[in-house]
């Protein structure tokens, strides 16, 4: 007799079941948005979740331009890098950034929320961001996620 009635499942490459959903960014907030793709892109809404493993969706993006930020963010809100060389710290505003790549500043926020490892890097490469309605993923067919729906 089975004196164990369930099994942990713990997911690998080969048995992982990777959908393709499509996330419309009009009118919604950043970080909250971020926070739901990256939920999504880690697999944390499978419950064959595994923390090790690339169990997510691959995740597509539309309307990355039409993003909504609260209060003065738009002017506030600032993005460092620095070149290597002394004085070299450079700074960009979020309105800066928008009307030289709208794409990134979703990306910039998603792979924040994402894990600092190799694991990490390999859950951005299933982000795809487009700044309109076009994107090059209709092959795929992408099922449209309500995020509202997610908690």
């Amino acid at each position: 007799m089975d004196t164990l009635s369930y099994k942990t499942v713990s997911a690998n490459r080969t048995t992982v079941n990777k959908e393709w959903l499509l996330v419309d960014a009009e009118g919604e907030t950043l970080g909250r948005m971020a926070s739901k793709v990256a939920y999504l892109l880690r697999g944390k809404h499978k419950p064959s979740f595994t923390p090790h493993v690339d169990c997510g969706d691959n995740v597509v993006i539309i309307n990355a331009e039409k993003i909504v930020l609260s209060g003065n963010k738009w002017s506030d809100k600032t993005y460092l890098r620095y070149t290597g060389y002394p004085g070299g710290q450079r700074s960009t505003t979020v309105k800066q950034l928008l009307d030289k790549n709208p794409e990134g500043i979703l990306e910039k926020a998603i792979k924040g929320m994402l894990p600092k490892n190799r694991l990490g890097a390999e859950l951005f490469r299933n982000l795809k961001v487009y700044a309109g309605t076009e994107h090059g993923q209709e092959a795929q067919k992408p099922t449209v996620v309500n995020l509202k729906d997610i908690k």
